[in-house]
């Protein structure tokens, strides 16, 4: 922040709520409000939020005031003083639809203008005949013409005029729009195609942009990107890699270009030494390979093959299908998860094991592609690539199972463990969910068992758990330990949705079934942030969440 006296400082507690200035969010990720606690963050005139926690508010300890002081003051980026500034204004409505209808207005005009090269350069064989055709449309008007384009071409162009409801609300999705006449439909066609070309977040599919939403297909890299880039490189390129370095830079994601190398990095699978790393690779590449030579046959022996069945049966059943489904890709599969479980006895194959095979292997892909995969056909790759990318992802599975093969042993002592421990800081954190799920018969076992054991692979999009992944490699224990604050953020950060749930069957469904479809890096960033406060909290004093 700026140290001129005539600016607010953002540290100071009681700064507008605004945006970037993280406060708390009742209801959302932190506990019921308490008077006591958080006077100093009320206003003069705002109204405390209601608790559902009957009984008096308990007496502020020492650490309790301590973290509600601090938490209003986390993860403030390099350029939220200029959005600080603009925010504290008062913005009334008018001036809200006035310029958002001038950057309607300026993104249609760029958008015409680019389309209009695309048509020029893709198809200049018919150039005549369009410019022919466009001399005789461009007699209407400017906006008829551009309703007509919006409403019978399958670009993104769209009229400047904007075509707010009755009611003076913009249109967010086409279920608001209202249900006229055939002649109405369209302006609600055109409205269509604006909220498509409005810069907000994009419809993600579940598959597509899955190593990164920063990827093929979207922009160029910001300024920020591309210098976070250049450290890496930087980091990457020395003779012995500082580890710990980069583990700082990974924390807060890794560029799509280094991660392979990052993640083999930090997962021990390769040295620090640069000289000593293609050496390493060759010997553990055909280390794995003399396992499948050694072990692989005897898949359909008495005593392996019941292993191999449940992992034929469990392959089909992981996602991305259009990936897991290619039959080179089940093949590699079949074998990584076969020989694991061949070289560790004490566990064997477990249900769950196998969902931690893919986003090894689809990282590990990009490597040596620059499309999506769920485009490509994987069998298109040089069979020596192939082998590659399998031996690099068994050994970096193998290292992470290193950390949690208490989750696979017999009873899955360490899942166990890890669900109490869910509880017990639920409990203390967010005391009205706690109750709410006790009240209504919730076990945690019966929702978390699955969180701890695919480490929150089902809950979320496979390019969520990569950016997952990246802050586990760069933070010490991130799959045995910070996993559990993860879980823990993951859980009160749908306290709303929890709390509206009034009996058994209704929470189980939506503790089953959360709605993390579209979520992309930024939710995953805010996710990763909670949980890294509650693990700066209650790491290093359990005694705070045991009752």
């Amino acid at each position: 922040m700026s140290g001129e006296g005539n600016k607010k400082q953002f540290w100071k507690r009681n700064t507008a709520k605004v945006p970037g200035n993280i406060q708390h969010v009742y209801g959302a990720q932190h506990p019921p409000f308490d008077p006591l606690l958080h006077a100093n963050l009320m206003k003069a005139g705002n109204k405390p939020p209601s608790t559902t926690t009957p009984g008096k508010p308990k007496k502020a300890t020492t650490f309790q005031e301590f973290e509600s002081i601090t938490s209003d003051a986390w993860d403030v980026g390099d350029d939220d003083d200029e959005l600080l500034a603009m925010a504290a204004q008062n913005l009334n409505i008018e001036v809200v639809m006035e310029t958002a209808n001038k950057v309607i207005e300026n993104h249609s005009k760029l958008q015409e203008r680019r389309q209009q090269q695309m048509d020029k350069m893709t198809e200049p064989d018919e150039k005549d005949g369009q410019e022919a055709h466009e001399e005789e449309e461009e007699e209407p008007d400017e906006e008829d013409e551009r309703e007509e384009g919006a409403e019978t071409t399958t670009d993104l162009s769209f009229s400047s005029e904007a075509f707010p409801l009755s009611d003076n609300r913009l249109v967010k999705s086409h279920s608001e729009a209202p249900v006229g006449s055939p002649k109405e439909l369209g302006v609600d066609q055109a409205v269509l195609h604006r909220q498509q070309s409005l810069p907000h977040r994009p419809v993600i599919p579940l598959v597509a942009r899955m190593a990164d939403q920063n990827t093929s297909g979207t922009p160029a890299m910001t300024e920020r990107e591309a210098s976070r880039l250049d450290k890496f490189r930087q980091v990457l390129a020395g003779p012995n890699t500082d580890l710990e370095e980069l583990r700082k830079l990974s924390w807060s994601g890794i560029p799509r270009q280094v991660r392979p190398i990052t993640w083999k990095l930090l997962s021990g699978y390769l040295p620090a030494n640069a000289e000593r790393r293609e050496s390493t690779l060759q010997r553990k590449r055909q280390e794995y390979f003399g396992f499948i030579e050694q072990y692989y046959d005897s898949r359909n022996d008495e005593h392996h093959q019941d292993t191999y069945r449940q992992i034929h049966i469990d392959i089909p059943r992981m996602s991305p299908e259009s990936l897991i489904l290619q039959p080179k890709v089940t093949e590699i599969f079949e074998r990584i998860l076969f020989i694991w479980a061949i070289r560790h006895p004490a566990s064997g194959y477990v249900q769950g094991i196998n969902d931690l095979v893919t986003p090894f292997f689809v990282v590990y892909v990009f490597e040596y592609i620059e499309e999506e995969v769920e485009n490509f056909n994987v069998s298109s790759l040089q069979e020596e690539v192939l082998r590659n990318i399998e031996a690099d992802s068994f050994w970096c599975m193998s290292k992470l199972l290193d950390g949690i093969q208490d989750n696979y042993t017999f009873a899955q002592p360490g899942i166990q463990r890890k669900v109490k421990a869910l509880e017990e800081l639920v409990s203390r954190i967010d005391e009205t969910v706690h109750r709410h799920m006790q009240q209504y018969e919730v076990e945690y076992l019966q929702f978390a068992f699955r969180w701890m054991n695919n480490l929150l692979m089902r809950e979320l999009p496979l390019r969520c758990t990569i950016r997952l992944w990246d802050t586990y490699q760069a933070e010490p224990e991130g799959f045995s330990h910070f996993h559990l604050y993860v879980c823990a953020a993951f859980l009160v950060r749908w306290r709303k949705e929890i709390l509206e749930e009034k009996d058994f069957q209704g929470l189980m469904i939506l503790l089953q079934n959360l709605p993390t479809m579209h979520w992309g890096n930024e939710e995953v960033s805010v996710l990763l942030a909670e949980a890294y406060r509650l693990k700066f909290a209650f790491a290093d004093a359990p005694n705070h969440y045991k009752r």
